[in-house]
């Protein structure tokens, strides 16, 4: 018969590991703070998703939201989150002036309810405004705190690690120290089915914040004109289709011991059956460049959703449809990476000329370029701060009226097209 210990959770300052109910050998019922990490600007996006998860009492940092949650919720979040960078588990967090605080705090945490006795443990770090600026030597004093710590619960002075990774990070942000662990592994943004990518790729995880801060829905066309390799195709079809994102990958926190199997595979079983039907309305990705789109098309194969759009080698001034209410996403060239500058004004002038003669659409568009505006041909009603990579953009949103409701036999009331409203504005 196995002996459950219940731990009480050290508590020190900021203690962010809330480990209620933890048992050394078994800790199924444990209780943790979690961070989802994503690019600024898309915070108010990955909170939406979690809310549509069932999760409450979110609070939100730039780049990070935090939330409560067990090892099914590890493994739930890592699977569901389209926009979300990472998934962290927070350690500790604590004001750390000096060394001498680094290391005592770190040694305090509950290293042992996390880290097996042959856990791998690699030591990142970074340091933004702190005194403690050289990450090397931060990294080493957090290193050596943790070994300290299993020591004491442990009774042993060697740690051979050989078995699961667990990869940490120390952030430094104004004196105050964060300690986490990687539950994700690679970045959230490799779904699995872009082996290649064309030049300045736009992100998994970004096109899925911009297609949720549209009002896309498997209902409307979708039409990105600049599809590149096929990201926001691809993204789009995968929220149409309802196909969990991290489905096609696997997690760094699979292999930990006290991670159960069993329940990865009833979390992928539970997203496969959540699965919704091929679409009625195709999703359709247009580009001049021949080998763009065989790129596309192979990687919409790996994703499962080949039948769900429609590639084509095709100019932007060839454009035309004679839907309505449509949407059209896109991340055009910027003429910083690729493009001249007088080609990419001729593809704004040209977007704008299509803008005019779809006035039922909306339009978005994110771009570098800060005259967009003025040769697309009018100001953006909304505008958000993103960054593609490295670089500062403005994702231009142009809402144009809402569908018309749907309405049923004998409902002879008609709603009226208004303008939408932006249920991510932050004003």
């Amino acid at each position: 018969m196995r002996l459950c210990v219940e731990v009480t959770p050290v508590l020190i300052a900021r203690s962010s590991c809330l480990l209620s109910e933890i048992s050394q050998l078994n800790p199924s019922m444990s209780r943790f703070e979690l961070i989802a990490t994503t690019t600024f600007g898309l915070e108010s996006v990955v909170s939406r998703e979690l809310e549509k998860l069932g999760y409450t009492n979110l609070r939100t940092l730039d780049g990070k939201v935090h939330f409560s949650g067990d090892e099914r919720d590890i493994a739930r979040c890592n699977m569901w989150l389209r926009s979300a960078d990472r998934l962290l588990i927070n350690v500790g967090e604590f004001a750390a002036p000096d060394f001498g605080a680094l290391f005592d705090k770190t040694v305090e945490l509950p290293w042992s309810d996390l880290l097996p006795v042959d856990a791998t443990f690699p030591v990142a770090g970074r340091s933004v405004q702190s005194r403690l600026h050289a990450v090397p030597a931060v990294q080493g004093c957090v290193k050596k705190a943790i070994v300290e710590s299993l020591k004491k619960k442990y009774n042993r002075f060697r740690f051979d690690e050989t078995g699961a990774n667990f990869s940490i990070e120390v952030s430094l942000l104004r004196d105050v120290a964060t300690l986490t662990i990687d539950t994700s592994g690679d970045g959230l943004h490799k779904r699995g089915y872009r082996e290649y990518a064309g030049p300045a790729p736009l992100r998994e995880t970004m096109a899925a914040g911009l297609l949720q801060l549209s009002y896309w829905n498997r209902d409307r066309q979708f039409v990105d004109l600049f599809c590149g390799s096929g990201t926001l195709p691809i993204e789009a079809a995968l929220m149409g289709r309802n196909i969990a994102p991290g489905s096609g990958r696997s997690f760094i926190a699979e292999d930990w011991p006290w991670m159960d199997r069993k329940m990865w595979k009833d979390v992928r079983t539970e997203a496969r059956d959540l699965r919704q039907p091929r679409m009625l309305e195709p999703i359709q990705g247009f580009d001049h460049d021949p080998a763009a789109i065989r790129l596309s098309e192979k990687s919409a194969a790996e994703a499962g959703v080949a039948g769900d759009i429609q590639f084509r080698i095709q100019e932007v001034s060839e454009f035309k449809s004679v839907r309505e209410y449509g949407v059209m996403v896109c991340n055009p060239p910027y003429g910083e990476r690729m493009g001249q500058p007088e080609e990419v004004e001729a593809v704004y002038r040209e977007l704008g000329r299509i803008c005019d003669s779809l006035p039922t659409w909306s339009f978005y568009v994110m771009t570098s370029n800060r005259w967009f505006e003025k040769h697309f041909g009018r100001r953006a009603p909304r505008r958000r701060k993103l960054y593609n990579g490295r670089l500062e953009c403005q994702f231009y949103q142009y809402l144009g009226p809402a569908p018309p409701r749907q309405h049923a036999v004998g409902d002879e009331s008609e709603a009226p097209a208004t303008a939408q409203s932006d249920p991510f504005d932050e004003s």
